[in-house]
């Protein structure tokens, strides 16, 4: 028998081996493009002192090292004053936007496990806000947050009478945080019903009703079964709920603008500023390669503490 009859079968075998590698490749090279390059040259942009006078040809941008780093982690200075203002105010925000939308979405997703008639009008409605495009839903609330013909200062003042007949600005000063946290909330929580809703389909309903055998009440229920069962999907949930709130550009940038009040600046659209407002940007950069760093640590830390909670319960 030749070498080659020998050697043969093993071919079409190392084909198919390598035939998902083969259509993967267009996308690693198009994830290579679109995100990765333009994340080495930030990076590389951060070193360097790169303003409006150096756009045309930004390689000719003095380098200045470690310099747009320590300017901008300087909290005695005003950038990075600013930046921890910043940074302080959207904790704040994701704290309260994913935890509000973790909570409506469970709660939600636990009601609607009961069959009654509408459920699954209800559900669809439940996932308007999820569907709506991002603008369009932004836009409407900043029509309804308007001062003199929003729908909020008609219904609270002109119609309830509550806070007295003068209307509210609720895009201006401190109430500027509250709009884009019930902004925030109204897009987010149908996301978190949809995955609790999907998690709670694979819970045996036997265990619900030997739990009500045992005179186990419905909020024992929860708190015994429901909770413990969708613990894997609400560990991920939040940390992508956390990521896109904590990242989330398109809702302050269309609801006021290139500028946001002091109460409602986001760090990203405070990085936006910084970097296509004021045109300095290595500054800019700067601040996106910390914030990178530090997402990069919170979500490691997060899958570190809940990977070994985990095994402690499994152990």
């Amino acid at each position: 028998m030749s070498t080659k009859s020998l050697t043969s079968p093993k071919l079409p075998r190392l084909r198919r081996s390598s035939l998902p590698y083969l259509l993967l490749l267009p996308a690693l090279l198009l994830e290579l493009l679109i995100h990765l390059l333009p994340m080495v040259m930030g990076i590389l942009m951060s070193f360097r002192g790169l303003t409006q006078f150096f756009i045309r040809d930004w390689s000719r941008a003095p380098w200045t090292g470690w310099a747009n780093y320590e300017l901008v982690l300087d909290v005695d200075r005003p950038v990075g004053e600013a930046l921890l203002r910043s940074f302080l105010t959207t904790c704040l925000f994701t704290l309260l936007s994913v935890g509000l939308c973790w909570l409506l979405g469970t709660a939600a997703a636990v009601f609607m496990q009961e069959h009654f008639r509408g459920r699954g009008l209800l559900r669809a409605l439940f996932l308007v806000p999820y569907a709506l495009p991002v603008y369009a839903a932004v836009i409407t609330w900043a029509f309804m947050f308007q001062r003199d013909n929003g729908l909020v200062n008609h219904v609270l003042h002109d119609q309830l009478g509550l806070g007295g007949a003068e209307h509210t600005f609720w895009l201006l000063g401190d109430n500027s945080f509250w709009a884009l946290l019930t902004v925030s909330v109204w897009k987010g929580w149908p996301f978190a019903f949809l995955i609790v809703t999907a998690a709670l389909q694979n819970i045996p309903g036997e265990l619900y009703e030997a739990a009500a055998l045992d005179g186990a009440g419905i909020w024992q229920q929860i708190r015994r079964i429901t909770l413990p069962s969708v613990g894997a999907v609400n560990q991920v949930l939040v940390l992508v709920l956390f990521l896109w709130t904590f990242n989330d550009f398109n809702t302050p940038f269309v609801l006021f603008g290139k500028s946001a009040p002091e109460a409602a600046d986001l760090i990203s659209l405070h990085i936006y500023q910084s970097s296509f407002v004021t045109w300095n940007f290595g500054t800019g950069s700067a601040m996106s390669v910390l914030l990178l760093l530090f997402l990069l640590l919170v979500t490691a830390g997060y899958l570190l503490v809940t990977t070994r909670g985990r095994r402690n319960g499994h152990g």
